[in-house]
């Protein structure tokens, strides 16, 4: 059996391909178990859930929320990501809240380009102008980011790579997110009837707990002290997780109970989908009633 149950699209998100293309390339990687994790959408899931009755794919649903931790050790607030799976997509409040984060992440856009401009004005670079604006919002299929605004860098001859992009402009010019709780994440997904999984926890080059320790044992400790009241499970396999975090993180959701999931956090640049190695049981774990519901049932075969 095949699972992935992190995957981006471009309608919706941050993805290359779009939710109909990523059904197709699932039907052909013979993948049975699949979620669409598009950040901050269920823009998507409707036509998700259609995609993969059309192709025989057990589906739940799925999306990622950026989340604000307050770490009380410094006092600061750490960018991390959670994943939420079974929820009602005709969910009001959740909906409103996604919707108002989007429109969040375009305020955002708009201030990162006036940070943006006045690195310009010292490099003697024209000014990105209204104009510019509206061809960056319409190279956007899906959610807002700097990602996109990278994009036009490159497009425009000012960079050559996004790397560049984000270590010459983008960090520096950063503007905060909205500062969604870990708290208030639980309670939309929750409320909706879903489950919210701590992502990726250890990711080196992602957003993680690796800011704060690259200790495994202290990571877990911190998600003791601090998440457990809030989440359901953790994503233990990961694209980025090496054996040592898959076996850490199992133990410890085991010791907790926590329901464990995985995926290859898909953006189809490679096109890594379904290649993460993931049990056949962690499938199973959504059968049960508690656990969220599925919008396909499982298994297909």
């Amino acid at each position: 059996m095949k699972i992935d149950l992190h995957v981006h699209t471009r309608d919706c998100s941050d993805g290359n391909l779009s939710v109909d293309e990523i059904f197709e390339e699932a039907g052909k990687r013979n993948i049975d178990f699949i979620s669409i994790t598009d950040h901050d959408s269920v823009g998507c899931q409707e036509r998700a859930i259609a995609l993969a009755e059309k192709h025989g794919i057990s589906y739940i649903t799925g999306l990622e929320l950026n989340v604000n931790f307050h770490y009380p050790v410094t006092d600061k607030g750490v960018s991390l990501d959670f994943l939420g799976y079974g929820y009602d997509i005709g969910n009001a409040p959740l909906r409103d809240k996604l919707q108002m984060l989007r429109e969040h992440r375009e305020q955002r856009a708009r201030r990162i380009l006036d940070n943006l401009n006045l690195e310009f004005d010292k490099e003697g670079i024209r000014r990105f102008d209204e104009e510019d604006m509206r061809r960056i919002e319409d190279s956007v299929d899906g959610t807002f980011g700097r990602p996109h605004i990278a994009n036009y860098l490159i497009g425009k001859g000012i960079v050559k790579d996004k790397q560049e992009a984000f270590d010459k402009y983008l960090v520096r010019c950063n503007v905060p997110k909205y500062p969604l709780s870990l708290a208030e994440a639980s309670q939309l997904v929750r409320d909706a009837g879903g489950i919210l999984v701590h992502a990726h926890p250890n990711d080196p080059h992602g957003t993680s707990l690796v800011s704060i320790t690259h200790s495994l044992e202290r990571q877990t400790q911190i998600i003791e002290e601090y998440m457990l009241q809030y989440v359901d499970g953790i994503e233990c396999w990961h694209s980025r997780h090496d054996r040592e975090t898959t076996a850490h993180y199992m133990g410890f959701a085991g010791k907790h109970a926590m329901v464990m999931t995985g995926g290859s956090d898909c953006h189809q640049k490679p096109l890594i989908l379904g290649t993460v190695d993931i049990p056949d049981w962690v499938a199973r774990q959504f059968e049960q009633p508690h656990r969220g519901r599925r919008s396909v049932p499982y298994p297909r075969n």
